[in-house]
């Protein structure tokens, strides 16, 4: 290839948002690296590029070179600080990344990568706990970030915080009311507290999850496990016949959509457990 077919295919592959790491920088130490200079007002583009496919593959060397060359174009630049904080931290020097980043963030307050990349350091060190407080702090900040809500609602499930967690998912929900996973994560964590109260819930989110996907065999298959765990339920004996009529459609939809999908394993035993599941379901309500 010559020079300008890999600037041509570098450029498609950013257009692309694809990374290719290892063939970018197979083809920047084959054929660009040298002739770099060639190719005008994406030579800087091409640079940052060939940056993180270095961090990819471990190619620090290539990596602080084309930082040094950025850094030597555009000193004190934010965009090549952050390549230098990347570098460090791929390096697991976290330390010497977290200063980079408070410089960064020092010059400029409301910039949210810095800060978020900062509260990644902490979670690659196992301090998941600062992470929880850093994240807290941030989202005070930028309350719309819909990807810290998610990642908050993460920390606190590997905590076992789960009535945070649910707070968290609800405040992605706000964000996206019509995402049918969101309802579906909603609605197990919801179901692993526990409770009448909260498989109550967990059914009504189910539900809705299934009115969004009428095909999300995970939503059908909890809301037979709220409905079934509702009927046998002393608490809301009131509705239990509605709950046992509703856990058997699930059953039935959810054993209806198995059926059809005959490349899962064992797919014969798990039709007969449906079915016997169904069965004791039949038993109850009659």
């Amino acid at each position: 290839m010559s020079w300008s077919d890999v600037r041509d295919q570098f450029r498609k592959w950013r257009e692309e948002t694809g990374r290719h790491s290892e063939e970018v920088v197979q083809l920047w130490v084959a054929v660009l690296e040298d002739k770099v200079h060639k190719t005008g007002n994406e030579r800087h583009l091409i640079l940052e590029q060939v940056i993180i496919a270095a961090l990819d593959t471990a190619r620090f060397d290539i990596a602080t070179k084309c930082t040094k060359q950025l850094s030597l174009e555009f000193p004190g630049s934010l965009r090549v600080m952050k390549f230098k904080a990347m570098r460090y931290e791929a390096l697991e020097q976290y330390d010497e990344a977290d200063e980079v980043l408070d410089a960064i963030i020092a010059k400029d307050e409301t910039n949210a990568a810095p800060r978020k990349r900062k509260i990644a350091i902490l979670k690659a060190r196992g301090r998941r706990v600062e992470a929880i407080k850093e994240l807290n702090d941030y989202l005070k900040k930028f309350m719309s970030d819909q990807e810290a809500w998610h990642e908050l609602c993460s920390m606190y499930l590997a905590e076992g915080e789960y009535g945070k967690a649910s707070f968290c998912m609800e405040e992605v929900l706000l964000h996206n009311p019509h995402s049918h996973l969101i309802h579906q994560r909603l609605a197990e964590i919801r179901y692993t507290m526990g409770g009448v109260e909260n498989v109550e819930a967990a059914r009504t989110y189910y539900s809705q999850a299934l009115k969004l996907n009428p095909h999300n065999l995970r939503a059908l298959y909890g809301l037979y496990l709220s409905c079934n765990f509702l009927a046998n339920s002393k608490a809301v004996s009131s509705k239990r016949k509605e709950s046992q009529k509703l856990a058997q459609w699930a059953l039935e939809q959810v054993s209806s959509h198995t059926a059809k999908q005959s490349s899962i394993k064992n797919n014969e035993k798990l039709i007969l457990s449906l079915e016997a599941a169904l069965g004791n379901l039949e038993i109850k309500s009659n």
